[in-house]
């Protein structure tokens, strides 16, 4: 979802809830109306139920048994209501500017899914790998990421089409070792580093030698213990490089006095599901290290030390909420 269209945590978690009713079969018929008075009543309701909907076609296989047939009914109801109304803003869209479609693909993240689907080493959600290249680099890569490697008698070549790695370089004196990210070009001169692209910004953190970075409009050496967070909009902020950036390829992950939020959103990358948190939980603060292996353990070492609650509306749909009456304004230490 783009960033102003995303729903509160309030309607995701409203969305979820009729949703769990709804495919549960047991709904009143007065329910059901009440829920499409729900749907009906702001924009807001209908962009967090289309998200639960896109978030449960991914794990079909693990809701059970089908609702019965008047929900059915219900759903396939509200769909097509939904698939009239976006052709018609559709069709006014390809009116107004459908010329741009094929200009615009190479930044669009459709792209950059097909190109990741084909990529030669790919990760799973949830899944780190290692790989050691002929000349005795090491490149780990992380959670959903996709990696292309390309050597010649002069250029050894990582291309990275979506994720993150973590890199270690062998020494090679004839030939120049290279990272490309999206539109950046990284010269690695005898060292050890990540690389993640996003979406909208893109981050380099180097632990040990230096690593040349051209964006194609700015260029910069960045040194050990120094790390530059990068955005399309031209944006660049160069800070003390984060060890939580380099622990994961351990298998660890690193609160280093983080926002629970930030937290979340990090392991969040490692579960095939919603992992959500209301914003009054996010704020705790939390110091510690977590077994990225195993995120169920995480969160369940998080609700024992921090006053939240894990809350599992449906098989893949967990939020993380305060615990009544606790208090957002402390440092938590975990480990």
């Amino acid at each position: 979802m783009a960033a102003h269209s995303i729903p509160s945590h309030e309607a995701l978690e409203q969305a979820a809830e009729w949703f769990a009713a709804l495919r549960s079969g047991s709904l009143p018929e007065h329910d059901r109306l009440l829920w499409q008075a729900w749907f009906d009543q702001r924009e807001e309701h209908r962009v967090a139920w289309r998200y639960v909907e896109d978030v449960s076609r991914r794990f079909a296989p693990v809701q059970g048994e089908a609702p019965d047939p008047a929900t059915v009914q219900a759903l396939k109801a509200v769909r097509q209501r939904e698939r009239r109304r976006r052709q018609v803003l559709g069709g006014l869209a390809v009116a107004c500017g459908g010329w741009l479609a094929w200009a615009g693909w190479q930044y669009t993240p459709l792209r950059r899914m097909t190109l990741a689907g084909l990529a030669q080493y790919r990760t799973r959600t949830g899944e780190v790998r290692e790989l050691s290249l002929p000349d005795g680099t090491r490149v780990w890569l992380n959670t959903a990421s996709a990696l292309n490697v390309r050597y010649s008698a002069d250029l050894r070549l990582l291309e990275l089409v979506a994720g993150e790695i973590l890199v270690e370089t062998a020494h090679d004196a004839g030939r120049r070792f290279v990272v490309e990210a999206g539109q950046s070009r990284m010269t690695a001169l005898g060292t050890r580093f990540t690389v993640a692209l996003g979406g909208d910004a893109s981050y380099l953190a180097v632990y040990d030698g230096r690593v040349a970075l051209d964006t194609g409009s700015r260029r910069q050496v960045i040194g050990a213990g120094e790390q530059l967070t990068f955005g399309q909009d031209g944006s660049w902020r160069l800070e003390p490089a984060s060890r939580a950036r380099e622990v994961w390829a351990s298998g660890v992950l690193l609160a280093e006095d983080v926002p629970l939020g930030a937290l979340l959103e990090e392991l969040g990358r490692y579960i095939p599901g919603h992992l959500g948190v209301s914003p009054e939980a996010a704020r705790l603060r939390v110091v510690g290290g977590f077994p990225l292996h195993d995120p169920d353990q995480t969160l369940s070492l998080l609700e024992k030390v921090l006053p939240i609650k894990v809350k599992r509306t449906l098989p893949w749909w967990t939020i993380v909420e305060l615990r009544p009456g606790a208090r957002a304004g402390a440092r938590h230490d975990n480990l």
